[in-house]
């Protein structure tokens, strides 16, 4: 009954619960005045006076000007926190001395201990009924809410809570912080535990979600807390960070589910400015490849640094569209001159690209343009190579002829003693950059290898997420399987600082980190959403991992580096590696054989051609071409059978 009237009160107009509030507030007063006097006499006639009321009645009025002055019933006592609390406290200090100072000189007798016991009642009843009815609201509100733990008991835990506390999906049920001094004490209503109390808590309040609140943790140690966490199988959940919530973009309640970034434990380093700007600021820069992963995330950092002028050099209509139109949009939110020049165009036809480069006065490149997924290469080698060999160098021959003072590739660990047509091919090229960079030039040609980059197109990343969302199974090659991983942000900044430094020849080498294993990954990446791996040691599991076997061409790991001829540079993420290379004729003979085989279609003699060469080729699995193994099982077929006559094997015999 005393809810249902609580919860209509609510729905009444603002006004009229203001004035039903300063009404109980004057009833709390005189409960409190006569409850004083119960309490310190044993006689309240004694003291009853008509002096005494005019003081009740003084003190009564007055306490309600001054706590509608100071802003009491403009708090909203749902949303109630520890300012209105104080609020309340300051209200009662001066009605308690209101009290006094009209008793005094309307003298009205009364013993001395009565205004001290009227202040702390009045406390009670006015803070203690606002607390109530928060609580009724609350517990309300709590039903068919979702329980969930909060990890961080700090500024932003605090809010986060209060937040969720008026919102209709989460109920905060207690926090996790691993500062002694905030174990267990109360915050915002809530318990703080130790991270030792999680099991416990799940249980009793069948917990299915953990929000971390922890905006500026350090990526390391937000690491070791998702390892902890990742025990107890449930979803974890994480508010934006610190930059996002600084700048507005984001609110304290966006949640959102834990990031790749967050389990490498790996803090982004900034860049150094100088480098940064050296070979972009007040240039024009041309980027192909420009709407794939690597180079729209170039792009977008090139912009940063305010060039004269960018060309989108880009084979896929739709892609340079779509980052045509970003960087536009980006630009003219922060009224920018920069120029965006798209040209849809491949980067093998070097009629064209110099054209652009002569035109647009080119003054750096970075070369972006490639196939990089390995089976799509393996099936496809005639493409792949042409793509990744002839169109590097037709684009870096261009520059030269045009006078570029850069020419930056964009190199993988996969040409590092490749298993695969892919890796092979991006060798030929960094081998391509350093023949031309033996050759007197004004280009400065340089190469950046690096691994794989999270989120680009084909990563297992959010191809696993995609499988768990659908219930799975995931798939994996191998279980053994590791991958070096970067952010694309990270890869573009550090490609841009390695390419200005480069003197002619070098292949600089990005520091990955520690290598990832897969299947550590997924196992991961299912534990934090709240589920079970199932294996036949847990038939009950939510999720399976499936292991297809090694695709072709594909490896059980990567490498960085080919010799151990390597060295630091100003950077401490950036190495820089004189590796093996050919001379111009060498190459030059090579590619030429290398051609021919592809313009006659003899992928065997391909594969042979790349085995010979300094490549360090070592192929993994057997030819995968589809036109090649279709022709050949054709012209099988097609081969007339050789009939044999007995008397020709009894003499083949004899």
């Amino acid at each position: 009954m005393l809810k249902t009237f609580i919860f209509k009160f609510f729905e009444i107009p603002r006004i009229y619960k203001r004035t039903v509030t300063a009404l109980f507030d004057l009833f709390f007063i005189a409960t409190a005045i006569y409850s004083a006097f119960i309490i310190r006499v044993d006689d309240i006639q004694i003291w009853v006076s008509t002096e005494l009321y005019y003081a009740i009645l003084i003190t009564m009025l007055s306490t309600l000007f001054i706590a509608s002055r100071i802003g009491l019933y403009r708090a909203v006592i749902r949303f109630i926190d520890t300012k209105a609390l104080s609020t309340i406290f300051v209200a009662c200090l001066f009605s308690g001395v209101i009290f006094v100072v009209s008793s005094y000189f309307l003298n009205a007798k009364m013993p001395r201990s009565i205004p001290f016991i009227y202040i702390s009642l009045l406390l009670i009843f006015v803070g203690g009924s606002r607390l109530v009815i928060r609580g009724l609201i609350n517990t309300q509100n709590g039903k068919g809410k979702l329980p969930v733990i909060i990890y961080g008991a700090g500024s932003s835990g605090r809010q986060l809570a209060l937040s969720l506390q008026h919102g209709a999906e989460f109920s905060p049920v207690a926090f996790i912080d691993d500062n002694k001094e905030l174990q267990k004490i109360t915050v915002a209503g809530l318990s703080v535990f130790t991270s030792r109390a999680i099991k416990i808590l799940v249980e009793k309040y069948d917990v299915k979600k953990i929000l971390l609140a922890m905006p500026s943790m350090s990526s390391k140690h937000r690491k070791r807390l998702l390892n902890q966490l990742e025990s107890y199988s449930i979803e974890v959940l994480t508010i934006p960070g610190s930059a996002d919530l600084v700048s507005g973009k984001l609110q304290i309640d966006t949640l959102r589910k834990v990031d790749i970034v967050d389990l490498l434990g790996r803090d982004s380093v900034k860049p150094i400015d100088r480098l940064f700007r050296r070979c972009i600021e007040n240039k024009n820069v041309l980027v192909t490849g420009a709407g794939g992963s690597i180079g729209s995330e170039i792009c977008r950092q090139i912009i940063k640094n305010n060039p004269s002028s960018l060309v989108l050099f880009e084979a896929s209509e739709y892609a340079l569209y779509s980052i045509e139109k970003e960087l536009n949009e980006s630009l003219l939110a922060d009224n920018s001159s920069i120029k965006v020049l798209p040209v849809l165009a491949n980067a093998l036809d070097k009629a064209l690209i110099q054209n652009v480069m002569t035109n647009f006065n080119v003054n750096t490149v970075y070369h972006a343009a490639a196939y990089k997924h390995v089976p799509i290469v393996e099936h496809n080698v005639v493409s792949g190579i042409r793509n990744n060999v002839w169109g590097t160098l037709t684009s870096a021959q261009a520059a030269k002829e045009c006078g570029v003072e850069n020419f930056v590739l964009i190199s993988t660990d996969k040409a590092v003693r490749p298993t695969n047509v892919m890796g092979a091919s991006k060798r030929i090229a960094e081998l391509c950059l350093q023949a031309l960079a033996d050759q007197d030039s004004e280009t400065n040609f340089s190469m950046v290898r690096f691994g794989n980059v999270l989120g680009s197109s084909g990563s297992v990343v959010p191809l696993f997420k995609k499988q768990i969302t659908e219930g799975g199974p995931v798939t994996i090659t191998h279980p053994d399987i590791n991958r070096y991983f970067m952010t694309i942000p990270e890869a573009a900044q550090l490609v841009i600082q390695a390419g200005a430094m480069g003197l002619g020849g070098e292949v600089y080498v990005l520091d990955m980190g520690k290598p990832v294993k897969i299947n550590s990954l997924a196992e991961k990446m299912i534990h934090l959403s709240g589920l079970t791996v199932k294996s036949k040691d847990n038939y009950d599991g939510d999720i399976e991992i499936v292991y297809t076997g090694l695709r072709p061409g594909e490896k059980l790991y990567e490498e960085l580096l080919i010799g151990e001829n390597v060295e630091g540079t100003k950077h401490k993420r950036i190495m820089k590696a004189r590796e093996s290379s050919m001379t111009w004729d060498h190459l030059q003979d090579f590619l030429a054989k290398l051609k021919a085989a592809m313009d006659g279609g003899d992928i065997a003699l391909v594969r042979q051609l790349l085995i010979e060469a300094p490549l360090g080729f070592n192929p993994s699995s057997e030819i995968s071409d589809s036109l090649w193994l279709k022709e050949k099982k054709t012209l099988e077929a097609n081969m007339p059978l050789t009939l044999v006559s007995d008397s020709d094997k009894e003499q083949s015999l004899g």
